[in-house]
């Protein structure tokens, strides 16, 4: 009978918290990383539409697909305002003006 009360004496002691924690810093951690991944993907596009002289329209939906695609992204762990980040990023009104539409298909 001691080795049923051993284990009944670990459970007790076994913190069932502990586990859920380093879940919640997992879970966080992901977060973090797709989000980081995001603003790469934003910060790229709007390199590339900056530095364009052709294919303008075809870059300017990719910037507004990735912007997108980054606020919701942020809006999925809390993050509601995006004022801050379209300053800090200097996303360009003509991005923001067409977020969330979809690019007539090209032929």
């Amino acid at each position: 009978m001691s080795g049923l009360r051993d284990s009944l004496d670990l459970i007790r002691m076994v913190r069932p918290e502990a586990g859920t924690s380093a879940i919640d810093h997992e879970i966080a951690a992901e977060r973090a990383s797709s989000l980081g991944t995001a603003e790469a993907r934003v910060l790229k596009s709007l390199k590339a539409l900056a530095e364009a002289s052709a294919n303008r329209e075809e870059l300017l939906d990719d910037a507004r697909d990735a912007v997108w695609s980054y606020f919701v992204q942020r809006e999925l762990v809390g993050f509601r305002r995006h004022t801050d980040v379209i300053q800090a990023l200097a996303i360009p009104g003509e991005v923001i003006v067409g977020l969330g539409a979809k690019p007539a298909r090209r032929p």
